[in-house]
């Protein structure tokens, strides 16, 4: 038998309690099962204290109470119309089984979310119950049935899981772990906690993941090969000096090797002719004026070269702007040399 119900703090069960020759039947902690329209799900998270395990957070209306067994007069479910029913705030525990499903659809991913297709429905919850049974009138009047009342323990937290609601609602959560943004080191996104939940992040903690432990020894330790990266740094710049000098000695052997450039001139007209003359007259030995003229040659040499050594090498552009200059000089001293022999 099924019959419309009032909730406990209703005005007319004091009245009841209160009248003499009424025939009633209280029942305390009834094993009961609640029909309960879920107007929102929230995925939550605990405190620290509890490493921010998530669990759902459930709102919804009161609309059925079934007891395990029939109350007086065979009734077995009480019902309330809609706007009538008490509200209903129940917290759904996942066990680590379910923790481990959910992580691998995609918990630590912001495109995480609730499934929408679980509300707008009616739940059946387990919950214990006080029950007034108010018995019909003596008279077998035309519609009188009894009247019962109903207080609902804790139905402003009522603690469900699995086990005890048989709801497995990890399963009903959609794959995510494709189409989501990781998040790196298992550390949940705060921005889409906080879009879902208003939580932080994750289920561990920092001394079981010891991330404190680790960043002071990375922030305190010398960083490794630091002295051997100075050496290499080194040896790379005196490897690299040595190939510029080499390269600015094969430039003015080329330069002396062409011809029509100034170096080539000297080393034709002038060295080779000074060159002549030494061995024209003869291994003699230069008075000492003339080796330390020699000598100071020699030094000038020296200079010039460690100047032209310490001298970066010239670019393409500006070996091309030197040769052209260089070819207008002799291109002008041959004009010189034609006037004055005619």
């Amino acid at each position: 038998m099924r019959t419309a119900g009032l909730t406990m703090n209703d005005v007319w069960a004091h009245r009841v309690l209160r009248e003499r020759g009424v025939e009633t039947y209280r029942l305390e902690g009834v094993t009961a099962e609640l029909g309960v329209m879920v107007e929102s799900l929230d995925l939550k998270h605990r405190g620290k204290e509890e490493n921010y395990r998530p669990y759902l957070h459930l709102t919804g209306e009161l609309r059925s109470v079934a007891p395990a067994t029939a109350l007086p007069f065979g009734i077995s479910q009480v019902t309330y119309s809609p706007g009538q029913g008490e509200k209903v705030d129940a917290f759904y525990e996942f066990d680590d089984q379910q923790l481990v499903e959910l992580a691998s659809k995609g918990y630590f991913t912001s495109g995480f979310a609730v499934p929408g297709q679980i509300t707008g429905i009616e739940w059946e919850l387990p919950a214990t119950a006080d029950m007034l049974v108010l018995a019909p009138s003596g008279a077998q009047t035309e519609g009188d049935a009894p009247v019962v009342f109903t207080q609902i323990h804790d139905i402003g937290g009522l603690e469900i899981d699995l086990e005890s609601s048989g709801y497995d609602l990890a399963g009903y959560f959609a794959d995510h772990s494709k189409d989501g943004v990781p998040r790196a080191e298992a550390v949940v996104d705060a921005r889409g906690l906080k879009a879902r939940s208003d939580a932080i992040n994750s289920l561990f903690t920092e001394v079981e993941l010891g991330l404190d432990t680790e960043v002071n020894q990375a922030v305190g330790a010398p960083v490794p090969g630091a002295t051997s990266v100075a050496d290499g740094m080194s040896a790379r710049l005196q490897q690299i000096e040595a190939e510029i000098a080499a390269e600015r000695e094969q430039y003015q052997t080329e330069r002396a090797s062409t011809e029509g450039t100034t170096e080539n001139l000297y080393r034709e007209r002038v060295a080779g002719a000074l060159h002549r003359a030494e061995e024209q007259e003869g291994p003699s030995a230069p008075p000492v004026p003339a080796r330390e003229a020699q000598h100071d040659l020699e030094l000038e040499e020296q200079e010039t070269r460690r100047r032209e050594a310490t001298k970066p090498v010239p670019s393409l552009d500006e070996r091309k702007r030197q040769v052209s200059q260089r070819a207008a000089d002799l291109d002008f001293g041959e004009d010189g040399e034609q006037s004055l022999g005619s």
